[in-house]
């Protein structure tokens, strides 16, 4: 059967239940995922003396062929672009400024050291997010910036942050859709500390002082993300989850989730109708955790499938900013990219195409019998007929054809560098 058949089938079976599924493809072809530069290189950046990798974070592998230069990993980029439907964004590190050979310490970062990043952005018709690097630099090798102890490294560390958020703000205008610019930082420590709550204070202060500059909220929108704890940092992080859920709420700001940052047994779509709540906006870092933060590329896994769930069911897709973190570096990096993106579209295509309002009545009703049946039978459902019938109409590989791309890039490219 051709793929047209294969979804006018597939389209019976849901509408059975009530399911537009013309519907969910149109709305699917609306959603922006912004995919992280750094799966490219292993978050190595570009600065012109770079540090080693530090902030309790690690990437593992060395997969030949990862971008070495601003070009080669727009290349890579561009190649993944083009075998993922739909239209999406790129979300930066700091520490992929261009600045021609001259030493600029990330306190003097300044707009024009990403000219090139949007116009290659404008060329691709995408948005850009942005985030403050705070750590692999010799002001963060103690594990502590905002709130560091030292007036004068906390300083630098908030002037960073504002520079980035202006950085975010001329990205938001020069493309017409708002940034994310999004704060994380590696502080904590290793041990049990005497004192939880003064480092927590001395954050708060440096995020006020940051927060405190101007920056129109029509071209970036502010965001602060918690983390349960990273290598050298295992009995304590200052920003934790209920600090950065308080400091949010009560000052206008995106909390931002990260699936890889809290105890295993904690889930983030338990999390996000009750933000939602209180909030007119969150936002994601979508990853996946093995045994810890350990950002393995994204599978179409139960926990991915229910995140989707929450933000479809709860009619918030343009209330939820989906971006992506993981970084593998033991396979092709382009290669993940695509894996890790197409399944988180996966998943909101099996949320659109599930029938939430259905089965919402049933657990009204109490029909919990009828409601868990459902449920694992929508799971075998011909959601893979709409799925190949949505890539062929946005013109990317059905199935697993795109791997043949990527080998071919592999061979052509990659393993040349």
């Amino acid at each position: 059967m051709t793929i047209l058949e294969n979804y006018e089938l597939a389209k019976q079976a849901y509408n059975k239940w009530g399911v537009d599924v013309d519907e969910a493809i149109n709305t699917l072809k609306k959603v922006a995922i912004s995919i992280h530069c750094w799966q490219g290189d292993d978050i190595n950046g570009f600065e012109v003396n770079p540090s080693e990798l530090s902030g309790g974070i690690d990437v593992t592998g060395n997969y030949p062929g990862k971008a070495t230069s601003p070009k080669e990993l727009r290349q890579d980029l561009e190649k993944a672009l083009s075998l993922i439907p739909g239209k999406h964004r790129v979300n930066l590190h700091s520490i992929y400024a261009e600045t021609d050979g001259v030493v600029v310490d990330r306190d003097q970062l300044l707009p024009k050291h990403f000219e090139n990043w949007v116009e290659w952005a404008k060329k691709q018709g995408i948005g850009l997010d942005f985030n403050p690097t705070l750590f692999s630099h010799p002001k963060a090798e103690e594990g502590l910036t905002l709130s560091h102890p030292n007036r004068e490294i906390r300083q630098f560390w908030i002037n960073h942050c504002i520079a980035c958020r202006k950085i975010g703000e001329y990205f938001g205008k020069e493309l017409s859709t708002p940034a994310l610019t999004n704060i994380w930082i590696p502080d904590g420590y290793k041990d049990i500390p005497s004192d939880r709550l003064t480092p927590r204070v001395r954050l708060k202060d440096s995020l006020d002082q940051i927060f405190a500059d101007a920056v129109d909220e029509k071209y970036n929108l502010d965001a602060v993300e918690s983390k349960v704890f990273g290598i050298g940092s295992e009995s304590y992080v200052v920003g934790s989850h209920e600090f950065y859920i308080g400091y949010a709420l009560k000052n206008n700001k995106l909390c931002l989730l990260d699936t890889g940052h809290y105890h295993p047994t904690e889930t983030v779509s338990n999390k996000i109708s009750s933000l939602l709540l209180y909030s007119e906006k969150i936002a994601l870092h979508v990853s996946r955790p093995v045994r810890w933060d350990s950002d393995h590329v994204v599978i179409l896994d139960d926990e991915l499938r229910e995140i989707a769930l929450e933000i479809v069911r709860n009619e918030a897709l343009n209330r939820v900013i989906i971006g992506l973190d993981f970084f593998d570096a033991s396979i092709n990096r382009v290669a993940a990219w695509i894996i890790g993106t197409r399944n988180m579209l996966k998943a909101l295509l099996y949320a659109l195409l599930t029938p939430n309002d259905y089965l919402r009545q049933l657990q009204e009703d109490g029909n919990f019998t009828e409601r868990l049946a459902l449920y694992e039978e929508f799971k075998t459902y011909p959601f893979g007929a709409v799925w190949d019938y949505y890539c062929e109409q946005m013109g990317v590989p059905i199935k697993e054809n795109w791997l043949e791309e990527i080998k071919l890039y592999e061979k052509e490219v990659l393993l040349k560098r």
